[in-house]
């Protein structure tokens, strides 16, 4: 099988990263991507330019459009000679209007990126999303064939993200979360859960990277005083694995209010149940695909700072309970989430494209 595989954000996204291995489990890959981040629109030029002369004078037996490559879809689905497969990951359209509440979904931003998800989408031959919730929005919101959309798991890096031995050198619980600070993540409930525990000396919770609502969650942590936090700039994944070996209790999220977060796993939680960690979720239909609540995750109100406390006090109380969610949560990513179970889903979603 020959596969030409081409994505708009960097390869190394961990989306991108786990299905170009996936895909290379298939076949042969022609990889058309960039390593960097930086400007996506440059980017995606460049990306452009370089995918042309293999659109034109190649054949192959699929063409993949990886994230983020909506805008790429544009010439690349009135140009392709080979079926394909887009994963479209996001809505742009929800993103900009709802979940982040930059223009008004009538605006002309707003129509634009309605059209551009549409289109993008009806000139692949199969879209892709990462968990059934989303794939349902999708066809529910841009008027697409229910057999048209599929939708594979998120998965991680399994060479870094793997169980590793954890000794307890105190008496302190840690909290591990860690985003890049976008509301869908919910980190200023976090912070208020923290606040609720200031009181129990026996807990420390260590926020990792940077984004949007970076400093406005830092004057929060000012203005309440919390000395229960230590705020860490962004790690490289190597690095954030050790992080997670060193956590008691990590929390997968997403914990914001919008409606995109109970449509979406978070990546982080498919890396820390790789790891073996018990892991707080929030609860939606999205984690609920995957998780059963007391057996593989602690599944948590969204948006809900005390319910988040209190969640976290009763694992903290419960050992064993944590030693088993942290089992069974290793076993769900072997049987639902790891790139075996990634590349066969794949693998069968292609078979149904090219015959």
């Amino acid at each position: 099988m020959h596969i030409l595989y081409i994505v708009g954000r960097e390869l190394g996204y961990t989306r991108n990263d786990v299905l170009l291995r996936a895909f290379r489990r298939l076949g042969t890959v022609q990889v058309i991507g960039e390593t960097s981040a930086g400007s996506l629109s440059l980017r995606i030029g460049r990306v452009l330019m370089r995918a042309l002369p293999y659109l034109l004078t190649q054949r192959y037996d699929l063409i993949f459009v990886g994230f983020y490559g909506h805008l790429l879809m544009l010439p690349i689905g009135l140009l392709a000679r080979s079926p394909i497969l887009f994963d479209a990951f996001v809505s742009t359209y929800d993103t900009l209007c709802f979940d982040r509440g930059l223009f008004a979904p009538r605006s002309i931003v707003g129509r634009f990126a309605f059209w551009l998800d549409q289109t993008s989408c009806r000139r692949a031959d199969m879209v892709l999303l990462d968990t059934r919730a989303h794939a349902d929005y999708f066809v529910r919101t841009f008027a697409l064939p229910r057999d048209k959309v599929g939708f594979l798991p998120v998965g991680c890096d399994e060479d870094i993200f793997f169980p590793r031995p954890h000794v307890k050198r105190d008496n302190i619980t840690r909290i591990l979360y860690y985003s890049t600070y976008l509301p869908l993540h919910g980190v200023e409930t976090v912070v208020r859960a923290a606040a609720l525990l200031r009181s129990e000396q026996r807990l420390h919770f260590r926020l990792i990277g940077t984004g949007p609502e970076y400093v406005r969650v830092r004057q929060l942590v000012n203005a309440l005083r919390l000395e229960n936090i230590t705020f860490v700039p962004f790690v490289p994944l190597q690095d954030l694995a050790i992080e997670i070996a060193h956590a008691d209790i990590c929390l997968g999220g997403h914990f914001g209010s919008s409606e995109k977060a109970t449509r979406v796993i978070a990546g982080k939680t498919f890396q820390c149940i790789a790891m073996n960690k018990p892991t707080i979720v929030g609860d939606n239909a999205a984690n609920r695909e995957l998780f059963q609540h007391g057996h593989d995750a602690w599944l948590c109100q969204m948006n809900d700072h005390e319910a988040l406390a209190e969640a976290i006090l009763h694992l903290t109380d419960s050992p064993d309970l944590c030693f088993q969610l942290g089992n069974n949560a290793r076993q769900t990513f072997l049987e639902r989430a790891s790139i075996q179970i990634v590349s066969n889903q794949l693998d069968k979603i292609v078979k149904s494209l090219i015959g």
